[in-house]
C-alpha cells in the first residue's frame, strides 16, 4: 500500500506547518458524506495515533488512519494552481464514480 504527493503537495503543507510552527504531517482520511458517499478529510497532525499507517513523503509525514486506507490505497495528493482557483487534488484509482460537483465520490 502506498500514498504519495507531488511536490507541489509537500511545498503547500511544510509552507503551512511552518507558519503553524508545530506539527508533525498532515492526516488525510475519508469520511460517510455527500451525495456519492465519500469525501476526503485532511487535517495538520501533531502526533500520530499508534494504529496510523505514516508515509514519508520528503519532509512529510502523511498519515492514514487504518479505515481510510482501504479507500486511499494507490492515491497521490496534488496541489494545483489554476487562474484564481487553487487546491488539493486527489488521484485515486479507487474511485468509481464521483458527484457532478466533485466533492464526493465511490468506491
Amino acid at each position: 500500500m502506498a500514498i504519495t504527493m507531488t511536490p507541489a503537495a509537500e511545498q503547500h503543507v511544510t509552507k503551512h506547518l511552518e507558519h503553524r510552527t508545530k506539527g508533525v504531517g498532515i492526516r488525510l482520511g475519508v469520511r460517510t458524506t455527500g451525495c456519492s458517499g465519500l469525501s476526503y478529510v485532511l487535517e495538520f497532525v501533531d502526533s500520530a495515533e499508534t494504529e496510523d499507517e505514516v508515509f514519508q513523503c520528503g519532509d512529510i509525514k502523511l498519515i492514514i488512519d487504518p479505515k481510510s486506507l482501504v479507500y486511499l490505497d494507490g492515491t497521490q495528493l496534488d496541489y494545483v494552481k489554476e487562474g484564481l482557483n487553487e487546491g488539493f487534488e486527489f488521484k485515486n484509482p479507487n474511485v468509481k464514480d464521483e458527484c457532478g460537483c466533485g466533492e464526493s465520490f465511490h468506491v
